[in-house]
């Protein structure tokens, strides 16, 4: 919320998207990074900062899901869309795009975050995934993701992906793998969001 709106809704801005870090997990040839605690009723919004996540494996996607069984198993039905846009190094190609094939229509499996990536030096993504009210009994859970990733194609790819938990459950984890192979490095914090 900016200063602006602060002011005219008489809100206290001192206390408006305040961040509070709740737990940091750093990845060593890690096959997966799950966060079991932490995600409860005591924020309404949690954040997911990534940063510098690296493949072990050439040529794999890294993605996402959630638990409502703390994390017994990660395969909460969900509904998304993904579009894209994609600048060459040489600036040769540049693109926008909506991909179908990377949504999901009330499937259980991983969200794709970022795709193709390279097990190079500059084969790495970035970004934040946000989750609005996960223990919520009434609702469906809503979250929006941006990342930025590089791949062997030496290509910068800014993707964006929205959906919903699609489960009146309470949402209590959330895991990030690749497709295939271990996550190599990186590091992910969790945020909970002071309203």
């Amino acid at each position: 919320m900016s200063t602006y709106n602060a002011i005219r809704y008489n809100v206290d801005y001192a206390n408006v998207g305040s961040l509070k870090l709740l737990s940091t997990q750093t990845a060593s040839a890690s096959a997966s990074i799950s966060f079991t605690t932490g995600i409860d009723s005591t924020y309404d919004e949690y954040w997911f900062i990534l940063n510098n996540i690296h493949p072990a494996t050439d040529n794999t996607t890294f993605g996402f899901n959630g638990s409502i069984d703390s994390g017994s198993n990660y395969n909460v039905t969900k509904t998304t869309t993904f579009f894209r846009a994609t600048h060459e190094e040489n600036n040769t190609s540049s693109a926008l795009e909506y991909q179908t094939g990377k949504d999901i229509a009330q499937g259980t499996g991983d969200q794709q975050l970022a795709q193709s990536l390279s097990a190079d030096n500059d084969g790495n993504v970035s970004g934040i995934l946000k989750l609005y009210n996960p223990s919520s009994t009434t609702y469906v859970k809503h979250f929006i993701t941006q990342m930025n990733e590089t791949h062997g194609g030496d290509i910068s790819i800014n993707t964006f992906v929205a959906g919903y938990f699609n489960t009146t459950s309470a949402v209590d984890a959330v895991r990030f793998q690749m497709s295939s192979g271990n996550i190599d490095d990186g590091t992910i914090q969790l945020f909970g969001v002071k309203q």
